[in-house]
């Protein structure tokens, strides 16, 4: 409590909150000045504009907002895809602080973002239009960049004499908007907010894209690829039409930096030989092609023909067998999957889809004896464990599924999603009081305080002749209602 009036005191919190979203805003400004930008010595004075401790907190209260709001993709193979490219690419990269918060949004427009707190976001879209994994990973690595050249305190540090007559409401519909790519989610988007993001922002862009190149080199990926990614996003543009406010475009692109891209990979022309894709991608590609797609049917049709062009087309024969299980042609699915499988024995994707088709056709002790034998291989692998959970779940085995969330949530603590499928583990168990604990912290993460204390509530009254956990809830409580008076400035 301390510690959080100092930061009150020291700063202006709501003007810095404000400021994470017109950093979130600036990165998709278009970079079109062609200064030279020498990288900067990040020291004591960006510190003192804004702290990584206080990074850290403004991201927090980003997140909750996202979590409460944003339409967030949940597919576990997806999640750890992209989850351990992005640790991998930081391992080349200038970040310090790797403890990364990965968020990936439901919505097919091509974007991505970097918070304060190691936040860093991207919309399905960005898997649908990023043909390889080099081209995939050239934004990753531009959102990395942003982040380890400390872009939002260093804009901060410049506006310190900007008067920013805005409010903490405006968070959730500014932070929406710019990831869901719906203007109207604003109700009024101030002008303020775009002469800010405009009048800095295409030097750090500039300079994301400098380091992030080098980063992508660094990380094995052919030189090329960031040129390529810019030429989809400059192809996008051309065709877009009448362009939506700049302060809402999503990685706008310019000829220019197209060029300046392609240029610097003239550089390197022994390294274009490096890695540009990879089948887990094109895996994790098609998984979200067929999730997209309300038809299935359509999918059907697209990754037959694509198979028809080209037999030893891995992508399109998973999609296919995607597609087909989304139908229940599980047969079908199964068979695809295996022929699949046949290529490559050994990867975790294809033997968890398989996993995930036996056990939707309900050959549940198929599907457990697969998990099984890839978690002996791959201990405590996300997917994995939360499909053995589901099963075991399904077959009212509840308590030995409760232990595997619990055992992840040790790692991902902070996953509200975990928390979700734990308080649905326990409901159908009949574990009550774990239930009501289990959606409190659901709640906590997504900053609805009032509604966790009110499930803390309920479980204080299950347990009133159990000393223990009476008084563990009773804290709980207490340290819950601490956060909501915070969150309204007590």
């Amino acid at each position: 409590m301390l510690v959080f009036k100092k930061i009150y005191k020291n700063i202006d919190f709501a003007k810095y909150i404000l400021l994470a979203v017109i950093f979130l805003i600036s990165l998709t400004t278009i970079a079109d000045e062609k200064p030279k930008i020498e990288l900067p010595e990040l020291g004591d004075r960006v510190s003192g504009a804004v702290s990584e401790y206080q990074e850290q907190l403004i991201g927090n209260q980003f997140l909750s907002q996202v979590y409460a709001q944003a339409p967030l993709v949940t597919d576990p193979l997806t999640f750890e895809y992209t989850e351990l490219l992005i640790y991998k690419l930081s391992e080349t990269s200038n970040v310090k602080n790797r403890d990364f918060k990965v968020l990936i949004i439901d919505d097919n427009s091509l974007n991505a973002f970097a918070a304060p707190g190691g936040i860093i976001g991207v919309n399905r879209g960005l898997f649908l239009y990023a043909e390889t994994e080099g081209q995939f990973a050239s934004v990753m690595t531009h959102e990395l960049a942003h982040l380890s050249q400390r872009h939002f305190a260093r804009n901060v540090l410049r506006s310190k004499d900007t008067n920013l007559a805005s409010a903490l409401v405006m968070i959730s519909s500014i932070a929406v908007a710019l990831i869901s790519n719906n203007p109207n989610a604003i109700a009024a988007g101030p002008a303020l907010l775009q002469q800010q993001s405009l009048r800095y922002s295409r030097l750090f862009e500039k300079e994301a894209d400098r380091v992030g190149f080098q980063n992508l080199i660094n990380a094995g990926y052919k030189p090329s690829s960031m040129g390529e990614m810019f030429e989809i996003m400059n192809d996008m543009r051309r065709l877009s039409g009448e362009l939506p406010p700049e302060f809402l475009l999503t990685h706008p692109i310019t000829s220019s930096r197209v060029s300046d891209a392609f240029s610097a990979a003239d550089q390197y022309p022994d390294l274009e030989n490096q890695k540009s894709d990879s089948l887990d991608y094109s895996l994790i590609r098609a998984r979200l092609m067929v999730q997209a797609e309300q038809i299935p049917q359509n999918s059907i049709r697209y990754f037959e023909a694509e198979n028809i062009k080209n037999i030893n087309n891995d992508m399109a024969l998973y999609g296919l067998s995607l597609a087909q299980k989304k139908i229940g042609t599980f047969d079908k699915s199964l068979d695809n999957i295996n022929k699949l499988i046949s290529k490559y024995p050994k990867n975790l994707i294809l033997n968890t889809t398989k996993a995930e088709i036996l056990f939707e056709s309900n050959n549940i002790s198929a599907a457990l004896n697969l998990t099984d034998t890839f978690l002996d291989i791959s201990p405590r692998n996300y997917p994995l464990s939360l499909l053995k959970a589901n099963i075991l779940s399904s077959n009212n085995r509840h308590i030995e599924s409760e232990e595997i969330i619990r055992d992840l949530l040790l790692k991902k603590n902070d996953d509200p999603n975990l928390w979700l499928l734990l308080s649905e583990i326990q409901r159908d168990g009949k574990n009550i009081v774990g239930f009501y604990q289990s959606k409190a912290e659901y709640f906590i993460l997504l900053g609805q305080y009032e509604e966790a204390i009110s499930q803390l509530e309920f479980a204080l009254k299950l347990t009133k002749n159990n000393f223990q956990a009476n008084e563990r809830i009773l804290t709980k409580i207490i340290d819950t209602q601490k956060k909501l008076n915070k969150s309204r400035g007590l």
